[in-house]
């Protein structure tokens, strides 16, 4: 049904800049990001506003509440480091707690359903967040500026509220039932009701205070301080067995990040835990069996769909499940003009991640605890402050000759490898420059017995698909429902130090903004549309 749907064909031209871009999902948040590199932010700071950002104006994806990985190239230190700040059951975690229920559907990680879906929605299914923590890890870290200043463009935006477009609309009405299980969700997306309507702002006082705090006191004051006391207690009246002391314990993890060649470049993933085991997989299986010289034809799509499939087979045998097919995230990508590069992927883990809102503040948490098995005995069985070990996010850094060339991810569960892979492949195999590569049509693939491919990719290459011996899926590239992954991506030349940045073709509200000032009356410089510079 999805083969012929959407009557447009939509285009973005790249953002190229000298000093700097950010790329993000949603086009406030870049901006935030840019105005940064505008303060004299390096591209750690860019991201990290934007990361802050994107937790007030798409508050459903990601945000305090959540979790998630960064892959950073410090062009100082000729080096790649990767944070994983990933969520973090309590100490207190029991899996009687979690009663199995035949009745009640599969979790989307395979797991066995549970009562009342506990595991999924609600108090119970929140995990400790860890993207203050890594956040701020990551400022500390490789920034320049002070968590202070890079978090002003969020206060700025928080001050005004939550930015309601369509786009916002059909997020809070797709979950509207769950926001209304909880009085402070309701309260903060469903005025009067119903589904908030565009052309207004939703304020969250409590939001704002806590952003306030952090940028005063830093993530002490939510890992150990005052709003990690009041998150738990708030947690705890609702059910939750996360204390203080589970909030205090929080550490992110910092390390070399993983590293597989391709093409004669270094490609640079956020560990064993991430995506990043698939990517190299497919990576290595087009290594051998495919020769660019053949040109981007039938051969090497049907290769890249092997490629695929190989991968994700690998990874289920080794996790012992399928990965998620479903499931909400945000990905950023930042450059600045003296080559640092990061990407960046973080998520809530389903839309509007447990629909719970922290009252005392504000903030909306995730729903992770689904990552783990509630049976005793398996790999993935809670254990206390066991973090999450297996993950889609696939922030990604391609280096060669120490030079950050690009980096890219995507969000969109069981689509981010495919999304990232190809788009790294596309790069690398064939030489498109970041536009290029974002406007080639995509396929999907994942060792579910089937290809979904986009009809844009013309007769020859459907049929090559189709002669896999697998079931074929024709469907677009949609606005609505996203089933391809959802990227944002930067770029930069280090013989000209030219920089340029892309964000998903398909989405409206995604985009890249070359540095300048943050404007907060909806109009944009020319820095921050799509023209070339």
């Amino acid at each position: 049904m999805n083969a012929n749907v959407e009557q447009w064909a939509v285009t973005k031209r790249a953002v190229v800049s000298d000093t700097g871009v950010v790329a993000a999902q949603h086009w406030l948040a870049a901006a935030a990001g840019a105005s940064v590199l505008d303060e004299g932010g390096n591209a750690v700071d860019a991201a990290v506003a934007t990361a802050f950002a994107l937790g007030v104006v798409e508050p459903w994806m990601c945000g305090l509440g959540g979790a998630g990985y960064m892959v950073a190239w410090l062009a100082d230190e000729e080096r790649a480091v990767a944070l994983d700040f990933q969520g973090m059951l309590p100490a207190d975690i029991r899996t009687d707690d979690y009663p199995l229920d035949p009745d009640v559907p599969e979790s989307i990680m395979g797991f066995p359903g549970v009562q009342d879906a506990r595991n999924v929605e609600g108090y119970l299914s929140v995990l400790v967040p860890g993207a203050v923590a890594g956040l701020a890890h990551a400022v500390a870290r490789g920034g320049r500026l002070g968590l202070d200043r890079v978090m002003a463009p969020s206060l700025a935006l928080l001050e005004r509220g939550l930015p309601v477009d369509w786009h916002a609309t059909l997020m809070i009405g797709l979950e509207a039932a769950k926001l209304a299980k909880d009085p402070a969700a309701s309260a903060w997306f469903l005025p009067g009701g119903q589904p908030a309507l565009p052309e207004q702002w939703l304020a969250n006082p409590a939001l704002l205070e806590t952003y306030r705090a952090i940028a005063a006191d830093g993530p002490g004051v939510v890992h150990g301080g005052r709003i990690g006391e009041l998150m738990a207690a708030d947690l705890q009246a609702g059910g939750s067995r996360i204390t203080a002391e589970d909030f205090a314990a929080y550490e992110v993890a910092e390390f070399e990040a993983m590293a597989t060649r391709h093409r004669g470049h270094d490609v640079f993933t956020a560990g064993a835990t991430s995506g990043g085991l698939r990517l190299n997989d497919a990576l290595a299986h087009v290594e051998t069996h495919l020769d660019p010289a053949v040109g981007l034809g039938p051969s090497a799509w049907s290769t890249y769909a092997d490629a695929l499939d190989h991968a994700f087979h690998r990874h289920h045998v080794r996790l012992g499940r399928k990965p998620p097919e479903s499931g909400c995230t945000s990905h950023l990508s930042a450059v600045d003009a003296d080559g640092n590069m990061v990407a960046l992927t973080y998520t809530l883990l389903n839309r509007f991640g447990s629909g719970v809102v922290l009252p005392q503040t504000g903030v909306l948490m995730n729903n992770s605890v689904s990552y783990f098995d509630p049976r005793p005995g398996y790999p993935t069985t809670m254990q206390g402050r066991l973090k999450i070990n297996a993950s889609n996010m696939c922030p990604t850094v391609v280096v060669k000759d120490d030079q950050a060339r690009f980096a890219v991810g995507a969000s969109g569960a069981n689509h981010i490898v495919p999304c990232t892979f190809q788009l790294t492949a596309l790069m690398l195999d064939f030489g498109l420059d970041l536009e290029a590569a974002f406007h080639t049509p995509r396929i999907d693939a994942s060792d579910r017995g089937g290809v979904r491919a986009d009809p844009r990719l013309g007769a020859d290459v459907l049929e090559a698909l189709g002669r896999r011996g697998q079931q074929l899926e024709v469907a677009q590239q949609l606005v609505f429902p996203k089933l391809y992954g959802c990227p944002s991506g930067v770029a930069r030349d280090p013989a000209n130090g030219r920089c340029t940045g892309m964000a998903d073709v398909s989405s409206p509200i995604a985009a890249a903004a070359a540095r300048a000032p943050l404007a907060l009356d909806g109009t944009t410089s020319d820095a921050t549309t799509q023209p070339r510079a």
